[in-house]
């Protein structure tokens, strides 16, 4: 059986540069997301067949990559431990909670949100020793929870916003904090990300799968339209790359580093809503972009002066 240790991150200088390009990537792909499951609700889906759907065939992808690879991690109950708890906080809890308050607040909206985990990330990993305190990354987390906190604080103040879903929706960041922290802790030993990414996405299905046997849910596709099935085959390729970057971002750059990923997914996510979607363009978008921007520079540049001290010394 796999016994379970603290996440191998590794801090070479090369995998710093990694770490930013899956950081940026990924956070791109996470940004798409969003606004493609507003688009799934305007021509019909329901937030959890779109998501069940989505999941589903990006745990198909990833699981054949995997197979092909031989990167298949044995079963058993750790692996089962972190499947199912990964799966619960940092997909299936998290995503069902942002894809159904996307009609009501907004896919621009739920894009900022997502940039909130990062201080909830760093203190939980400075508490249990993941990370060691460094004032620049201090800084950068500051300033990328601030430039989500003023478009917040907006979102809050117009006239027509929906508080319980606004409060809800703010609900997905604290899950994804609990999730980026529990994955660390818990990455089973020589496990490669391929390897971890198709059973946590197989779990979600099925978590995603009961909800919709439930009265008032359904996973019901209107399968003769082509639309439908194309936006769900999209959003199952986004969805295999968005959580296979997840697990390398997670090996390479650490749970701090990896819960900016919706900061980069909000700066990329609000100008599609507004661009594509016809949204109205955020309240204090230039000075919360900005803030947000900043902190991935200072979170990243804080870790590689870490490694650097850390060599030197």
């Amino acid at each position: 059986m796999r016994q379970i240790s603290k996440p191998p991150i590794v801090r070479k200088p090369s995998t710093w540069f990694i770490a930013l390009a899956c950081l940026v990537v990924g956070g791109g792909l996470l940004g798409i997301s969003t606004n493609l499951a507003k688009y799934a609700v305007e021509i019909g889906l329901t937030p959890l067949a779109f998501l069940f759907w989505s999941i589903s065939g990006a745990a198909i992808i990833l699981s054949v990559v995997a197979y092909m690879r031989d990167e298949v991690l044995a079963p058993s109950a750790r692996s089962f431990e972190y499947y199912v708890v990964a799966a619960l906080v940092s997909v299936a809890g998290s995503n069902l909670i942002f894809f159904s308050a996307i009609p009501h607040v907004g896919a621009g909206f739920v894009a900022l949100i997502i940039s909130l985990p990062p201080l909830l990330t760093y203190l939980a990993a400075l508490a249990i020793s993941i990370e060691r305190f460094n004032a620049w990354r201090a800084i950068g987390v500051a300033a990328a929870l601030a430039g989500a906190g003023v478009l917040a604080a907006r979102k809050f103040s117009a006239p027509d916003a929906s508080v319980f879903w606004i409060v809800l929706a703010l609900c997905g960041p604290v899950l994804l904090a609990i999730g980026n922290i529990y994955r660390s802790l818990r990455w089973p030993d020589n496990a490669s990300p391929i390897a971890l990414a198709p059973g946590m996405l197989i779990a979600a299905a099925i978590m995603l799968g009961l909800v919709g046997i439930l009265p008032t849910f359904t996973l019901a596709v209107p399968y003769t339209a082509a639309l439908p099935m194309g936006l769900i085959i999209l959003q199952a390729c986004i969805f295999a790359g968005q959580f296979l970057l997840l697990f390398v971002l997670q090996q390479t750059g650490g749970p701090v580093l990896l819960s900016l990923l919706g900061a980069v997914g909000a700066i990329v996510g609000v100008p599609v809503a507004v661009l594509l979607q016809g949204e109205a363009v955020p309240e204090g978008l230039v000075l919360g972009g900005s803030l947000i921007a900043l902190g991935v520079a200072l979170v990243t540049w804080g870790g590689m002066k870490m490694y650097n001290h850390q060599q030197s010394g």
